[in-house]
């Protein structure tokens, strides 16, 4: 099926999506290993139920996935969450994690659908004032995605990630609502 940016069907996963939503993981892992924190054998090892809490969160207490649809019976595409820090003195900010959109469907405006959507929900979070995220450095696509929609780097980590013996650069970004 042709995916369409206007006809993209984004909405909060739940604990039904859990087995959809730990396959686009492992993919988004296994084909970028320098864009994610975890491993691909790390996820394996811990199984699906890692997610459990994040797939039961809710948008109220700033903690969701968001998974995107070319359509509402198709299968999942592209996925991002919110994590609400828990710290009283850091309950103002949240980070954008895990953004992966299938190859598939790359290119055409899933990305941006799903980040939209994302700042949208942030923005009803009681006492939400700031969104972070980081990005790989040479990840130059990613990086003009986050800056197009308000995102602004405010630091580099230097080495972040080690991939096999490679160490890879993140760049430090903030959006504010």
């Amino acid at each position: 099926m042709p995916i369409n940016a206007d006809s993209v069907l984004i909405r909060q996963l739940g604990p039904a999506d859990r087995d959809a939503y730990f396959e686009l993981r492992l993919r988004g892992l296994k084909a970028h290993p320098e864009a994610f924190g975890q491993s691909y054998e790390e996820a394996l090892a811990k199984g699906a139920a890692q997610h459990d809490a994040t797939l039961q969160g809710s948008i109220a207490e700033g903690r969701f996935l968001l998974g995107a649809y070319a359509s509402a019976d198709a299968p999942l595409i592209g996925m991002v969450g919110l994590l609400r820090h828990a710290a009283d003195k850091e309950r103002h900010k949240a980070n954008v994690v895990g953004m992966y959109v299938a190859p598939e469907a790359a290119g055409r405006g899933v990305g941006r659908a799903l980040l939209g959507g994302l700042i949208e929900r942030a923005a009803t979070v009681d006492g939400l004032r700031q969104l972070q995220l980081t990005v790989g450095s040479r990840n130059e696509a990613a990086r003009k995605l986050y800056e197009s929609l308000g995102f602004r780097k405010y630091g580099c980590e230097i080495d972040s990630l080690n991939v096999g013996g490679i160490f890879h650069d993140e760049d430090l970004m903030a959006r504010f609502l």
